[in-house]
């Protein structure tokens, strides 16, 4: 650098006042300046680039292994000069225009020209090796950036911000870590003492030594340092950190990681020795020495190589060392220590300038461990939240310990002491600090001890064991001394000192963040907190108002919580209470137990309920939650000026005045026009758009534009349309009612209504990217998608499916085409002869092709109009594009209304004015799709991305390209960027790349969305981000507000003061804002009740609870048409998180890093971006399990340790409730339901067999009633409990009723409500609550979370009836008929109408898949569909098939056995389908003590039933060996068959090798043998009950419940892994067990599976009984004349006159089916008849029917 020209010698030169490069900072003369880069450090003993690999000699970088590696060179941009631009340029008459970088221009007093800006980016990437390309690509990246700024501030002003952002501002990451890591002291000590020693401990604040100086003081220095520096330097740091970031590949998810990197090379790049070196080091050098190493180390934590591939290793989260791990070893000291090179020197104790030189020799994998452990495990819920536990649990104690006296007052009395009341509520904060203790616990297993945060958690533990002793002590010294004499008050004063402190204990634990105690991690002074402070808890401060709010909504909502659970559910719960403490039953006994259980009885109830109660106390809050978020939500609407109850006519009267006011920046406007001029050119613009999108028709049109007329005095005036002079409020005249135009007016002039930020002028308006991550979305249709049916289920083309979804515009869309067909055949006929009246007749007939498929002759710009209508109306990408280059064209229409000079300027010629707009929205805004495939495409996806690059040239793609590597070694991977202006290569076909980067490796290492996303992320300009899906839309009236929105992040005015200055840096101390969110609008919402269900969803979430979560410091979650502050969010670890699995929904986890590392989250109401979303049911599983899933793996998540132990009460209760709690909620419902059956069954068997006391309307029990029970209050307190079930369910219809209100009015709120119900969304809401909250608790076992791609198909897709049951059993229906078969007995043994509400809604759980199955309910598709399933049940035996029971048996297993280790194809392929065992801990607790705990409380209750004599007196025989026999007697049954049937097969089967089918007859023998055995036990069991149906009910509860638990045990405790083929199965049927494969194993192998056949057998009989069960249950309605027609109404919401025609068939595929209905009929009824006979038969004959055996009479 010092040999560079031109810099030292004028005097004019704006860097000489330096002139001295080595000493540039110090202008402290403190020894301790910036850094210690004393001239005189002893230079290395050879100039070697890293020590003894490489000597450079003049021209030999060939030499060095890997260097020679080619570069191909990449399309020069026109990088330097503008004089580089060709020589005719258009736009030469105007001053600027030639300028690339316009607001960087020679006469603005820029600090440094172009030219030198470029010379300081070639310097760095000779000193460094950065490649050319990385390097011209970050040139281009930084001049984006400073003219962005520049066009709305000085030059200079634009360079400090943009310093002071990255490297040295307040709020810049750098800095931030600079501090945090300590590396101030590092510096300062330099080389004059020993430098390693002195960092090791973690400074405490209270040394004052010479060396170590405060924090303030060294702040300050830091802060004047920066201000010393010359723009020059300022510059170059920017530059080097920018091409540091460009090449780092998946480095750049580990920010500090990252900031580490840049200060070695920035200490390099002063010293000496880099100045003196003359040479270029290699090109590639900094990836290969500095990266690779680093990105291999990740590569290799989660992937190994197999036979050349790569292949997914089997570890969870808690043994991968992710990229949050790596991240955090560099926010500490002794992280820093602990990196070593490879022979064992430390790196910081390598002189600072020198270190950089070392990168390629450390030892990285000796370096990192992990330093949160993310182990699946449900005690997560305890560490994260243990606040909600502490207050829901704790208060629940105090509640009911005061209100059930009876269970601890003495044998003797009826009421405990008063001292025995105080101190039995007073345990309330024993139980408190029991949570506490156990979360304690539980964190220490999830933080590695040597760490140095485990030091607190011991202090903490001690601490809370002497609050225990405090909360917990005096109950056992008040117990003893109780009931003595003499003791006088003492009892009862430490009683109510013990409930004082209690209660203080419960109100601080629950108030005060747990990492905030004992060494406060969040606001602690001491400087060994600074790290965990900086990243992890500095939340930005909520306004006054914000946090009053916040505060006061949480009062609020706890405040009605408890008041109301105290009077509705604890004291009503008091006299259940008092009448059940203390009751024993008499006369009951057993022949094994006596009548230790079941005298118990009614306290085993009580238990049950007091569980019951508990989790409804839980669900209160959820209730209050919602209820209160809506007032607040509604109110703060209001004060927004959103409502809608401002009359219509008044909001689209006012609306020309408000877009004059609001979108258009006039108070810059030189020439002064009329408002009404400029109005009127944006309006016309908004109609025409529509117009061009088929929403309006011509009519239409004409009453909404301005026109110009002829005024009375000759002039020309403007004529403002009747739209908004006379609008009567009447909407249908305007436009088509109800249509997609409608609702976009209406939105645009209602957004107008509230307060937006100024606009600034078009040349001024920051530069802002949109940026669109594709995998194998679709682009374009094909005519062939369009117009043939995808196949028999469908019965529909999709052309006409969204002809049916979008009439009005197919008819606008045809008058077009047929215009521009009679355009083009007038000019084409050339005489005209044909006389007319011919013509008219035949015209009808000859329009028929445009209605139907919209062109009548197959020229492709015919067909293409149709494929992109179609493409525009369906989720594609095309879509998204066409969206969003809107931004472009409202940028050109601002820029053209508000400089109508330019216009004068170029009057005439109207090309060069377009090219001057042109330029003016390229400048602006840049829009990048990653197409991450791209080089993959097939034929048909190029030429559709070709079609894009075509229509949008501006458009960017970013792709990744693969090149094979040297022989062996890994292929090389290049993110490639180019766009519609890049020419086509002759040789290859193929477009020439702008910029061509090579990555360090496959950047997909996760579950790719975000790795796409940062793979292109350096392809992004300017200062925002807007992340966009690939199923997104965008209008031009809402693009018209990008400068408002782009306001929102509040940097249009920034203080003309130095960030760095001694006074004006105050001035930038205000939290940036990190993300802006925006309204969504499901476009998708049209398709019937799923659709309305899933759009309205969204709208609450989306809308509703946003307004009052970001108002309030709670939004974190960035939805997709969000606004990212690109500065902050790269410079903290990028726009998502990726690590595989853990990240899965990757965007949520970039809201909490902003919030946590000091980024305000803000929402915006007046900006709305369209978004696709599938409306089938199938699709909104999937997308509701994704969510689940995702969910799960946010709570094993770091961040939410730290926002759950860190946020202050208020901002975690938000955060809760916003985002974990409503999933926790929704388990709790589901165990809320599940628990309730429970009691039912209970109190059911009590009221069956004991005698219940008649009483008065007082509620005294009557007299001469001996031996009678008093549980009426009992019964009282299920109706209390079935109200409070039935509300917290229908609550979930509020927010969406209340928005409805909000936007539409009261008529349309009630009509949507009514269709909601009369459509039984209902019946969808308790399936999809059973949804969700099965997929979080199986994924916190289990793991498995997979990206699942949320299918596309139609809404009106029926799916048939085995594919639905085999989604649908695991997670819903088997816990469905559990339940059904409970509620089956309480109902016959405690009749209230209240149940029949449980009646819905555990059926709703069983059948809701089928009811929301599309022509379910036709006749023939029921029966062909029954055909289908017995198919189903039995495939699979001989040969493999694609779908069979089997196969679908073998796949629910897996997810505890795990395969076995298998080979993978492509390292690219989706790494799916390796399922790795699941752990052990986690298996004992849900496979194997859960179905016990089930299976003793169900035989508890059925041995209670069996201990009282029956009619005639006897004692029965024991429950317990009669239950045993039923239960195991079906499994030995089907052993024994399976045991004969192997030998016979094994002899056999090699015998009949000729018949194909003798597996599958075995097998099928085997089935129907143990489908009979499974009968006849159960008639077994019938009989020896006498045929008595409830007991036979109980009974068959505990016997599934036993044999349930057997099932789960033998798969969990003795299967092996499972093999990745079907070999073994259909070895046992064939009797074959050579030649398969299976090696060695083939002899340990059939006994392994000897045990999955017997569980098979009983899942196989159970599943037919059940699925059989469920076909009766839907058969009734088939009778039910025009019933498909009313199922359809009832889902799509069409009248019948619209609904969808039935498919066509041809003659012979209808004899077909005709056949197949007829004979599957006959099947169906035989086997329904059969099924009904074995229950109905006994039930009839009762009395006849009686053996005599002995044997009975013992069982």
């Amino acid at each position: 650098m010092a040999a560079r020209p031109g810099y030292n010698q004028p005097p004019m030169n704006p860097f000489s006042n330096q002139p001295q490069y080595a000493r540039q900072y110090s202008n402290d003369s403190d020894a301790d300046s910036y850094t210690s880069r004393n001239a005189s450090s002893v230079p290395l003993a050879t100039s070697a680039y890293y020590d003894g690999t490489y000597t450079p000699q003049s021209g030999d970088e060939a030499s060095f292994p890997g260097y020679d590696k080619h570069y191909s060179a990449s399309v020069e941009s026109h990088m330097s000069t503008g004089t580089s631009i060709a020589p005719n340029n258009p736009f030469a008459d105007l001053p600027g225009s030639s300028e690339p970088y316009p607001a960087w221009s020679a006469d603005r007093q820029i600090p440094m020209s172009t030219e030198e800006i470029e010379d300081i980016f070639l310097d760095l990437a000779q000193k460094f090796g950065f490649q050319k390309d990385s390097m011209r690509n970050m040139f281009d990246f930084l001049m984006t950036l400073l003219d962005s700024r520049a066009s709305r501030m000085s030059p200079n002003q634009a360079l400090l911000t943009v310093h002071a952002d990255y490297i040295g501002g307040q709020h810049a990451n750098y800095r931030k870590w600079y501090f945090a890591a300590q590396l101030n002291l590092d510096d300062a000590v330099g080389q004059s003492q020993n430098p390693g020693l002195q960092r090791l401990r973690s400074v405490k604040g209270n040394v004052k030594t010479a060396s170590t100086k405060s924090l303030d003081s060294a702040l300050n220095r830091w802060r004047n340092a920066m201000n010393n520096m010359s723009q020059y330097d300022r510059l170059r740091q920017v530059a080097l950190y920018l091409l540091c970031w460009g090449e780092a590949g998946n480095v750049r998810f580990t920010p500090e990681c990252l900031c580490f990197i840049f200060k070695c090379a920035d200490d390099y790049y002063r010293s000496p020795e880099c100045q003196n070196r003359v040479d270029p080091v290699p090109e590639g050098l900094y990836l290969e020495t500095v990266i690779k190493p680093l990105y291999r180390f990740m590569r290799d934590q989660g992937y190994e190589v197999v036979e050349g591939k790569f292949v997914r290793r089997e570890k969870d989260h808690d043994q991968i060392i992710g990229y949050d791990d790596i991240n955090q070893l560099f926010w500490y000291p002794e992280g820093l220590a602990k990196i070593v090179l490879q022979d064992n020197t430390r790196l910081i104790d390598v002189p600072p300038a020198q270190r950089f030189t070392k990168f390629g020799r450390i030892a990285w994998n000796r370096v990192f461990f992990k330093t949160y452990f993310e182990k699946r495990s449900r005690a997560h819920l305890l560490v994260n939240f243990n606040r909600i536990w502490i207050l829901h649990v704790a208060v629940f104690w105090f509640y009911t310990a005061f209100n059930s006296p009876k269970v601890y007052a003495p044998r003797n009395k009826q009421n405990p002491s008063p001292a025995m009341t105080w101190s039995a509520t007073a345990l309330g904060g024993a139980v408190a600090t029991l949570i506490m203790i156990a979360a304690t616990i539980a964190e220490f297993s999830y933080i590695p001890t040597s760490w140095h945060n485990a030091g607190h958690l011991t202090t903490r533990l001690v601490f809370l064991l002497v609050v225990l002793a405090l909360t917990g002590g005096p109950t056992f010294y008040i117990a003893i001394v109780d009931d003595r004499p003499g003791q006088g008050n003492i009892p009862l004063i430490i009683g109510i000192a013990q409930f004082f402190i209690s209660v203080v204990a419960t109100v601080a634990f629950s108030i005060i963040p747990s990492g905030r105690m004992f060494g406060d991690r969040v606001r602690g002074k001491s400087r060994k907190y600074l790290a965990s402070q900086t990243f992890t808890a500095s939340y930005p401060t909520l306004g006054k108002t914000a946090r009053l709010a916040s505060i006061s909504l949480w009062l609020l909502i706890f405040g009605c919580k408890f008041a109301e659970s105290y009077f509705f559910l604890t004291s009503s719960f008091s006299s259940p209470i008092a009448v059940m403490a203390r009751t024993k039953v008499q006369g009951c006994n057993d022949r094994y137990f006596g009548n230790a259980l079941c005298s118990n009885q009614v306290p085993f109830a009580l238990a049950i309920m007091y569980v019951m109660d508990l989790i409804l106390f839980f669900l209160d809050t959820y209730l209050w939650y919602i209820i209160w978020v809506v007032v607040f939500s509604v109110a703060r609407s209001f004060h927004l000026g959103l409502s809608i109850w401002t009359p219509w006519k008044e909001v689209y009267t006012r609306m020309p005045k408000r877009i004059y006011a609001k979108l258009l920046a006039t108070s810059e406007m030189e020439v002064k026009y009329k408002p009404k001029v400029l109005v009127s050119q944006v309006w016309n613009a908004i109609i025409i758009s529509m117009y061009r999108e088929h929403l309006l028709s011509i009519h239409h049109v004409q009453r909404l534009l301005y026109h110009q007329v002829d005024g009375p005095d000759g002039r020309r005036t403007l004529r403002a349309p009747p739209f908004f002079t006379n609008n009567t409020g009447n909407e249908s005249d305007f436009f088509p009612s109800g249509g997609e135009a409608e609702r976009r007016i209406s939105f645009f002039a209602s957004s107008l209504t509230t307060a937006v930020p100024e606009p600034l002028p078009v040349e001024s308006m920051p530069t802002f990217t949109v940026l669109v991550p594709h995998y194998s979305e679709k682009i374009l249709l094909s005519l062939r998608e369009i117009i043939r049916e995808e196949d028999q289920n469908t019965r529909v083309t999709l052309l006409e499916y969204l002809k049916q979804l979008h009439p009005i515009e197919w008819d606008n869309f045809v008058k077009d085409t047929k215009i521009l067909a009679e355009e083009s055949e007038t000019t084409s006929t050339f005489d005209g002869t044909t006389s007319s009246n011919e013509k008219a007749g035949t015209k009808r007939t000859d329009d028929l092709p445009f209605y139907c498929i919209g062109f009548k002759t197959a020229a492709p710009e015919y067909t293409l109009r149709t494929r992109i209508w179609a493409s525009l109306r369906a989720q594609t990408l095309y879509r998204t594009v066409s969206g969003m280059m809107n931004y472009s064209k409202a940028i050109k229409l601002l820029y053209r209304v508000e400089n109508p000079q330019i216009v004068q300027r170029f009057a005439g010629n109207t090309d060069r004015l377009e090219r001057e707009l042109e330029r003016m929205s390229r400048r602006k805004f840049k829009f990048t799709v990653s197409m991450q495939r791209y080089a993959k495409f097939n034929k048909e996806e190029l030429e559709n991305a070709e079609f894009l690059l075509r229509a949008y040239p501006d458009l960017q793609i970013a792709y990744l390209d693969e090149e094979p590597g040297p022989k062996g070694g890994d292929p090389r991977l290049f993110s490639v960027l180019i766009d519609g202006h890049s020419e086509i290569d002759e040789r290859t076909g193929k477009r020439k790349p702008k910029f061509r980067v090579e990555l360090p490796g496959n950047p997909i290492l996760g579950d790719g969305k975000s790795d796409n996303q940062n793979h292109a992320i350096i392809f992004y300009r300017g200062e925002y981000l807007q992340l966009i899906d690939a199923n997104q839309d965008n209008y031009l009236e809402e693009c018209l507000k990008i400068r408002n929105i782009l306001g929102e992040f509040e940097q249009y005015s920034v203080s003309s003061q130095s960030p760095y200055a001694q006074w004006g840096h105050k001035e930038f101390s205000q939290f940036p804002v990190a993300i802006v969110g925006t309204r969504e609008y499901i476009f998708s919402e049209n398709i019937g009740v799923l659709g309305d269900i899933a759009a309205g969803k969204e709208q609450t979430f989306g809308t509703l609870t946003p307004r009052v979560l970001a108002w309030i410091g709670g939004k974190l979650h960035y939805g997709h048409p969000d606004f990212l502050n690109a500065t902050f969010m790269t410079t903290r670890g990028g726009v998502s998180k990726a690590q595989k699995g853990l990240h899965l929904n990757e965007d949520i986890f970039a809201g909490m890093t902003a919030i946590s590392r000091g980024g305000r989250i803000k929402h915006s109401e007046y900006y709305q971006c369209g978004k696709g979303r599938d409306l089938g049911f199938g699709t909104i599983l999937n997308f509701q399990t994704k969510l689940g899933t995702g969910m799960g793996e946010q709570m094993l998540s770091r961040e939410y340790y730290y926002l759950g132990t860190q946020l202050p009460m208020d901002r975690f209760l938000t955060f809760y409730y916003g985002h974990p709690g409503f999933h926790i909620n929704n388990i709790l419902v589901i165990y809320s339901i599940q628990t309730f059956m429970v009691t039912l069954l209970y109190l059911g068997t009590l009221n069956k067999q004991l005698a219940i006391c008649k009483v008065d309307s007082q509620g005294n029990v009557l007299g001469g009633q001996p031996g009678c029970y008093n549980l009426i209050p009992v019964f009282d307190w299920i109706k209390h409990c079935i109200i409070s079930i039935f509300l917290v369910f229908f609550i979930a219809f509020l927010p969406l009723f209340m928005q409805e209100l909000l936007e539409r009015g009261t008529g349309k709120a009630l009509i949507r409500l009514g269709k909601h119900f009369l459509s039984l969304s209902p019946i969808f809401e308790v399936f999809s609550t059973q949804i969700y909250s099965q997929s979080i608790l199986s994924n916190l076992t289990f793991g498995g979370a997979r990206y699942i791609a949320t299918g596309r198909g139609f809404a009106t897709t029926r799916i048939s009836f085995t594919i639905l049951y085999s989604r649908f059993a695991g997670p819903s229906i088997y816990m469905g008929m559990r339940n059904l078969l409970l509620l089956l007995y309480a109902t016959m043994s405690i009749w209230t109408p209240f149940l029949i509400y449980f009646w819905v809604s555990v059926l709703s759980l069983c059948i809701a898949p089928f009811l929301f199955n599309p022509h379910q309910f036709s006749f023939a598709d029921f029966i062909i569909d029954y055909r289908e399933f017995l198919r189903w049940m039995s495939r699979g035996n001989s040969r493999t098939k694609a779908s069979s029971w089997y196969g679908y048996c073998r796949l629910s297993r897996t997810m505890i056995t795990g395969y076995k280790k298998k080979k993978l194809g492509h390292p690219s392929e989706k790494l799916a389908g390796d399922v790795p065992r699941a752990k052990w801990r986690s298996v004992i607790f849900s496979e194997i003590i859960l179905p016990i705990c089930g299976a003793t409380l169900f035989v508890v209750a059925y041995m209670f039933v069996k201990s009282f004599p029956d009619r005639n007196g006897n004692q029965n025989p024991s429950p317990l060996i009669r239950i045993a026999v039923i239960a195991v007697g079906p499994v030995v049954w089907n052993a024994t068959v399976l045991l004969s049937l192997f030998f016979v097969s094994l002899f056999l089967g090699p015998m009949m090798e000729s018949w194909a089918r003798f597996p599958a007859f075995m097998a099928a023998f085997a089935h129907f043998l143990a489908l009979i055995g499974l009968v006849a036990f159960f008639e077994f069991f019938w009989f020896l009950e006498l045929w008595d149906a409830s007991h036979a009910v109980l009974g068959v509860i505990a016997i599934i419940a036993i044999q349930r638990a057997i099932q789960k045990i033998l798969i969990s405790v003795f299967l092996s892994r499972e093999l990745k083929h079907e070999e073994t199965n259909r070895a046992w049927w064939s009797g074959k067990w050579y030649g398969r494969g299976l090696g060695s194993s083939a002899f340990s192998q059939p006994a392994r599976e000897f045990v999955v056949k017997i569980v098979e057998m009983s899942l196989w009989t159970s599943d037919f009984l059940l699925a059989h069960l469920l076909l009766i249950v839907m058969t009734p309605p088939m009778f039910i004349p025009f019933v498909d027609k009313m199922h359809s109404m009832m889902m799509f919401w069409l009248r019948p006159s619209k609904q969808i025609r039935p498919p066509l068939f041809s003659t012979k595929q209808k004899r077909q089916r005709r056949w197949i209905v007829l004979k599957y009929t006959l099947v169906y009824i035989i086997v329904v008849a059969f099924l009904a006979a074995l229950i109905v038969l006994p039930a009839l004959f009762r009395d006849h029917i009686t053996f005599n055996c002995t044997v009975c009479q013992n069982i």
